[in-house]
């Protein structure tokens, strides 16, 4: 079978399904599976091609995307995966554990596939406009393979070295967009009591030395009270924060900023809004003003 133009995708969430959508609109054949048969009625709906099963991705695409929701998923496809007889090379993009990747790796590496951490930067929201940013780690060679796939559905693709070291960065990113987040629910809950235009102040606050990437995608959804579609739920959020809050732990550093920002997220998350988006710190933030 000519597998030239095809990639497979295990996974299809907010991340998997915009990760497709840019692929199939670039010219590819992507392949892809799901535990929830609405997701792969939805890649058929956007020109891909659902399959019944992870064997059946990994029989038709010599490479293969995972985009996937917790450890126990993960080590269950990296099974399914090993169980192939055919050497495939794994993209795993998925924000998890450095224990639980490093396990993943491996039963695919004992298996003879080949694994790469290729952790992503950007939401779905990024993902769906090809605004992403690739933390590829792994093998050199195989990484330098994939870089014409990683450019049809990124900005940029970088090569971190060493296997893992895309899960250490993206702990580092993480930190940075928790932080910058609950910093723009904060201004903007400051701007609404002191009188001001809402709309303005992110016309104006983004155009400034205060500007984020955070602050210009989620304060306009703070400025409209609008959390929802969301493009990170705040309940992926709070799996996210404990991860990078363990790690942190792990090597021994101090992150006061960090911290101070996750109760406010689980405050977010104890309020029935782990469906929305995590620009709905903005309401916690909000009511605890109205309390004050």
């Amino acid at each position: 079978m000519n597998m030239a133009g095809t990639v497979g995708i295990i996974g299809l969430g907010i991340m998997g399904s915009a990760v497709a959508k840019s692929l199939i609109d670039r010219g590819w054949r992507v392949l892809g599976t799901d535990i929830d048969p609405a997701k792969c009625a939805a890649l058929a709906q956007a020109g891909g091609t659902p399959c019944l099963d992870i064997a059946a991705v990994c029989a038709g695409a010599a490479s293969v995307i995972t985009s996937l929701p917790s450890p126990a998923a993960l080590a269950r496809v990296a099974a399914a995966i090993a169980a192939g007889q055919e050497a495939r090379v794994v993209i795993e993009t998925s924000t998890m554990a450095l224990a639980d990747k490093l396990a993943a790796r491996d039963v695919l590496e004992a298996a003879g596939h080949t694994a790469l951490d290729c952790t992503i930067s950007g939401t779905g929201a990024q993902a769906r406009n090809r605004d992403l940013v690739i933390y590829a780690s792994g093998d050199t060679a195989a990484i330098a393979a994939q870089m014409p796939l990683f450019a049809d559905f990124a900005r940029a693709a970088h090569d971190l070295g060493a296997y893992g070291n895309g899960t250490r960065m993206k702990f580092v990113a993480n930190l940075l967009v928790a932080i910058h987040n609950v910093a723009a629910a904060e201004a903007m809950v400051l701007a609404t009591a002191a009188g001001l235009d809402p709309d303005q102040v992110v016309q104006l606050a983004g155009a400034g030395a205060g500007a984020s990437r955070m602050f210009d995608m989620r304060a306009p959804m703070m400025a409209a009270r609008t959390y929802s579609p969301a493009t990170m739920r705040v309940s992926t959020w709070q799996k996210d924060m404990e991860i990078i809050g363990a790690f942190a732990r792990e090597v021994g550093v101090s992150v006061p900023l960090f911290e101070a920002s996750g109760p406010i997220y689980a405050e977010a998350l104890a309020a029935g809004m782990g469906e929305q988006d995590t620009a709905a710190v903005h309401a916690v933030l909000e009511q605890r003003s109205l309390r004050r």
